[in-house]
């Protein structure tokens, strides 16, 4: 399906999107077609699995943009691969400003799409808006402390421990002036990396594209242990979807389901891991359609 290369600019850095065009009227008014912000999880890049969900919901009608964080992917930036949450939701927010101006766009009515942590970075966005008319958050990542104590079952001690000396020595690093200390974002059970889960290093390179680079800085479990999205989903008025893997090692679930009572969300549950939703698993299928059908629905009342 047809996309158009975009950029914008976020704090004086420039970003680089895909848009999808909506194909059809059905979801169109007078003033133009919804359109969808996407956004990656962990070091994700648009081209590592976003475009199957993308040209799923422009099929549908929706246009779609679809954005790299700075430093990451296809968009520019300095420091590369480095992660920092307040700084992805300011793209996402700079993101959302372009996919507005685009010709055909309804501006009034924009759909927040977010997985894994940017599950989170959607329910920040939502906050305090009135031209945000739906929230989609796969397989969130809403809360930092519950996610810590999740990880403390599934990850061996020892490999944890290294994890979290290299990022002490790439905050020390880089308080100094040093550059950063980096690690894989995935790697095998045992070895040093972001995820390290069993099965993780071959499902996230099943989707990695090829602006995808396996390293981030070794400060972002220090970084994502301060996360607190969940908070913001009690001030949410907006419909919002969230879709749950019950079996998530990487997201914990109840953190999940807790953000989605608060938001007083629609929720969908999925008998599997956090990489059994995208494209090429188990359950992509359904997780897409469900986005599609929930976003029609509520895109046309």
């Amino acid at each position: 399906m047809k996309h158009d290369e975009i950029t914008f600019d976020s704090h004086g850095t420039t970003c680089a999107a895909r848009h999808w065009t909506g194909i059809g009227s059905a979801l169109e008014t007078d003033a133009g077609r919804p359109v969808v912000v996407m956004a990656h999880g962990l070091a994700g890049t648009v081209d590592s699995g976003l475009v199957p969900f993308a040209e799923s919901l422009a099929e549908a009608g929706m246009d779609v943009v679809a954005f790299d964080y700075r430093g990451f992917g296809a968009s520019q930036g300095s420091p590369r691969q480095r992660v920092r949450v307040d700084d992805q939701v300011d793209d996402y927010r700079a993101a959302l400003a372009a996919a507005q101006r685009l010709p055909g766009v309804d501006a009034s009515r924009v759909v927040l799409w977010g997985v894994s942590l940017a599950g989170g970075h959607v329910l920040q966005v939502a906050v305090g808006r009135d031209d945000v008319a739906a929230v989609v958050s796969l397989t969130p990542l809403v809360d930092g402390l519950a996610a810590a104590r999740h990880a403390v079952g599934h990850h061996r001690p020892s490999t944890m421990l290294r994890s979290t000396v290299s990022g002490v020595r790439s905050r020390v690093s880089g308080a100094r002036g040093g550059r950063p200390v980096t690690m894989p974002v995935v790697a095998r059970p045992g070895e040093v990396g972001a995820l390290t889960l069993d099965g993780c290093y071959e499902d996230y390179l099943s989707i990695a594209g090829p602006t995808w680079v396996n390293e981030v800085d070794a400060d972002v479990a220090l970084e994502l242990g301060s996360r607190d999205a969940a908070k913001a989903a009690k001030q949410l008025r907006v419909p919002m979807l969230v879709q749950i893997a019950d079996f998530d090692r990487s997201a914990p679930p109840r953190a999940a389901a807790k953000a989605a009572f608060n938001a007083r969300a629609e929720v969908r549950h999925y008998p599997c891991d956090h990489f059994d939703v995208w494209p090429g698993k188990q359950w992509f299928d359904a997780a897409s359609s469900h986005q599609v059908s929930f976003l029609t629905r509520v895109l046309t009342d």
